[in-house]
């Protein structure tokens, strides 16, 4: 029976060391992803710390947190800002985006009220079509 073979010791054993070797791999994975997102170091140094981490796991994941690990936060800090940036730029262009049709007939409502003149309303006709 898998009882007796098996003790409840041993399984809570191997299930700590499942998860000791998920977070591993998960910081493993955050480091990795942060060595290619560093821009203050070159081509070179990034590609001796992945050699080292890879050669060396635990002890290349632990000397990577100890040199460079306290900025790691600000950096994953700084790569989402940049994509929330990113993202609201397209949010606006893409809804702030009419046809050409609508913005002439804008243009021409303009033109018409005396808001433009006639060159202004060619001039962004012009810049509409093109």
């Amino acid at each position: 029976m898998v009882g007796e073979t098996y003790p409840i010791l041993d399984l809570f054993w191997t299930m700590a060391m499942f998860f000791l070797l998920f977070f591993w791999i998960f910081i493993l994975i955050q480091i990795i992803m942060d060595i290619f997102r560093s821009h203050d170091i070159g081509g070179f140094a990034k590609a001796l710390w992945l050699i080292g981490i890879l050669i060396f796991p635990l002890l290349g994941v632990l000397i990577y947190l100890i040199a460079r690990g306290g900025k790691m936060h600000e950096r994953q800090l700084h790569a989402a800002q940049a994509q929330q940036e990113a993202m609201n730029q397209y949010i606006k262009e893409t809804a702030s985006s009419g046809s050409s049709a609508d913005e002439i007939s804008k243009l021409a409502d303009l033109k018409s009220k005396g808001v433009i003149s006639d060159a202004e309303f060619e001039a962004q006709k012009a810049k509409l079509l093109s």
